[in-house]
């Protein structure tokens, strides 16, 4: 037997009518693009989140340029965030022709340490962009105290973290705005790419829709320059089917999570913590060892399939060799990313699945003694 990492295709033939019935609403008005379905869901994942507003744009990496945009960034202005996320993090600063200056992690939550960000900062910093790792916001209160002391903006770069909570908002409505992913693997997976920026700021709202939209004020009327990230009709259709259960599959999520932690409780990993600030949704469940890469072999020569998120911090990829930050300088994301793996999770597991996995764990680490 094989335990694959995920798979999508049981979440959709659970809901194979309600997914169906959406798509087949869109075909019949063969509307595609900025229609009803897109304005529906505007206002329903804003609803969810607590936001004022909302606005569906091309995928997560976008929703993050904009957001940028939307809150004034111009060439040359400095973004702060952490080098132990996916790329895309760091695409729409530069997308921004913005410059990522990177602080290190919290070596627990694998979130934004806190207590680095203001050495950080510059004359030419503009934003503070935390990142909701695996489902867990990051401590937004100190990073909210440091942005009005310094008259910078926050934007939650809140791609896995669909439901998370701070306190009792949710995560990506405390910040000047909020952004998400829809790429099919989230907790709120469309079925291809898709955004959304959330706001309780009415300007930085109407700024975004002018951005997505070529700019228009109304059609073939531009006010300013702007891009083609346009949430579909196909995909919004879909979400807004999702979206009424989503908090019932982060709730099996974090049961997952509890049965994961008992089962795996007395091996000698590092399993994830869940701060004390909010409701950690899992979007991943990461756990974390030094025998990391022996780790990973041994599960796949007996069919367990592994991911690392992410193997590589942002500041040691190629592309990113002009930040010059040299290896060493953010020893805590450095050292999580030899450490940790991605096991397989997703609501819809098997119980001979997490049984297997459990076991196979375990045959490991027997193995090592």
């Amino acid at each position: 037997m094989k335990v694959p990492f995920l798979d999508l295709s049981r979440q959709y033939l659970a809901r194979k009518g309600e997914i169906d019935s959406a798509l087949a609403r869109v075909f019949a008005r063969a509307w595609f693009i900025l229609g009803e379905e897109g304005e529906a869901f505007e206002r329903e994942f804003a609803q969810y989140l607590g936001a004022s507003h909302g606005v569906g744009c091309g995928s997560g990496t976008e929703a993050l340029h904009l957001a940028l945009l939307a809150c004034g960034v111009e060439p040359g202005d400095e973004v702060i965030t952490v080098p132990n996320t996916a790329v895309p993090t760091i695409s729409a600063i530069s997308f921004a022709n913005a410059v990522p200056r990177m602080v290190d992690i919290d070596p627990v939550t694998y979130t934004i340490d806190v207590r680095q960000v203001e050495a950080a900062i510059t004359p030419r910093t503009k934003v503070l962009m935390p990142v909701h790792l695996y489902g867990q916001s990051a401590d937004l209160t100190p990073l909210l105290e440091i942005a009005r002391q310094y008259n910078l903006r926050l934007i939650e770069d809140a791609c896995q973290a669909h439901g998370a909570t701070y306190g009792a908002p949710r995560a990506g409505t405390l910040g000047d705005a909020g952004c998400f992913s829809f790429y099919p693997s989230k907790n709120l997976g469309a079925y291809g790419d898709g955004g959304f920026v959330c706001t309780n700021n009415p300007e930085i709202d109407q700024r975004l829709r002018r951005l997505r939209n070529y700019g228009q004020t109304k059609r073939y009327y531009h006010a300013t320059k702007g891009f083609n990230s346009r949430l579909d009709e196909l995909q919004a259709a879909v979400l807004r089917a999702k979206l009424v259960h989503l908090d019932r599959w982060n709730e099996s999520r974090r049961a997952l999570a509890k049965r994961f932690d008992a089962l795996l409780q007395d091996l000698p990993v590092t399993l994830p913590q869940q701060a004390e600030w909010g409701k950690h949704v899992f979007h991943l469940y990461v756990i974390r060892t030094p025998q990391r890469d022996r780790l990973c072999s041994f599960l796949a020569e007996r069919g367990v399939q592994t991911i690392i998120h992410y193997p590589v911090p942002v500041h040691l990829q190629e592309a990113y060799r002009d930040l010059n930050i040299p290896l060493g300088a953010l020893p805590e994301a450095e050292k999580a990313a030899r450490e940790i793996v991605s096991l397989p999770f997703y609501p819809e597991m098997r119980e001979d699945e997490i049984e297997l996995l459990a076991a196979t764990l375990r045959e490991f680490y027997q193995n090592q003694s």
